[in-house]
């Protein structure tokens, strides 16, 4: 019960919300790495992903690249490209490159793979009916596919924005911004409170975007489709649909 008093007395400090290294700036720092890890890894996870589910070409490549990715420790990716990075530019090669390099790591597989099981997974009878109206290419893969498949692809943004937003804090162990400044910090000086104070931002934040996710995802989701599953193919005459890759 103590440790609870000295947490709330923690969040209770004015200047802990104020300047550069208060709670306010440092939630925005937090954000503003995931968004931009988030949208290189949607350029490159949609990218290959939605072009694989459409022509059908590539995908075995893509899946297994993605699993493989998925097997690397984002640390450890980090700390391998910072000589690199730091070479380039000693400050934020050192203090923020390491961490987008390696959590955009993170991000792409659950992309990638959720938009080629959902590109592919839509229904090939549609697909043909599309074109004998006249549909070109391009018209097809915008107009049906990817809105059809819409719920399939933000479950993928949403399993990596959850990903992202966690790891993050990895950022600070190379002077990165975010949150994990203060679980970093509080451990250097032995300040308990305010590593708890970050463990509990770090999950509110999660737990808002998280929520916010999902109310987009049932928003965008047709009525009675199942977001958790991918629409069936032409090949797949039993009625049953496919669990959606992860």
């Amino acid at each position: 019960m103590e440790l609870v008093g000295q947490v709330a007395a923690w969040f209770l400090e004015p200047k802990h919300w104020q300047g550069s290294a208060g709670i306010p700036n440092r939630i925005v720092e937090h954000l503003l790495l995931t968004g931009l890890v988030l949208a290189i890894a949607a350029v490159i996870g949609y990218g290959a992903g939605i072009w694989s589910g459409h022509t059908g070409r590539g995908g075995t490549l893509a899946i297994n690249v993605a699993n493989l990715a998925r097997a690397l420790p984002t640390l450890a990716v980090m700390g391998l490209v910072v000589p690199v990075t730091a070479a380039i530019d000693n400050q934020l090669g050192f203090k923020v490159y390491p961490a987008v390099i390696g959590l955009v790591a993170l991000a792409v597989p659950p992309i990638l793979v959720n938009a080629y099981t959902g590109i592919s997974g839509v229904d090939r009878d549609t697909v043909e009916a599309g074109r004998a109206m006249g549909m070109r290419d391009r018209q097809i893969l915008l107009g049906l596919e990817v809105p059809l498949s819409a719920p399939v692809l933000l479950v993928g943004l949403r399993s990596a924005t959850s990903q992202v937003i966690a790891t993050a804090t990895l950022a600070a162990l190379f002077g990165g911004p975010g949150l994990g400044r203060f679980l970093v910090e509080g451990y250097a000086q032995l300040d308990y409170p305010q590593m708890w104070a970050g463990v509990i931002l770090v999950g509110l934040t999660f737990a808002i975007v998280e929520l916010a996710l999902a109310w987009l995802q049932r928003r965008i989701t047709p009525i009675g489709a199942n977001t958790g599953w991918v629409l069936p193919s032409g090949d797949d005459r039993s009625g049953t649909v496919r669990s959606e890759a992860r």
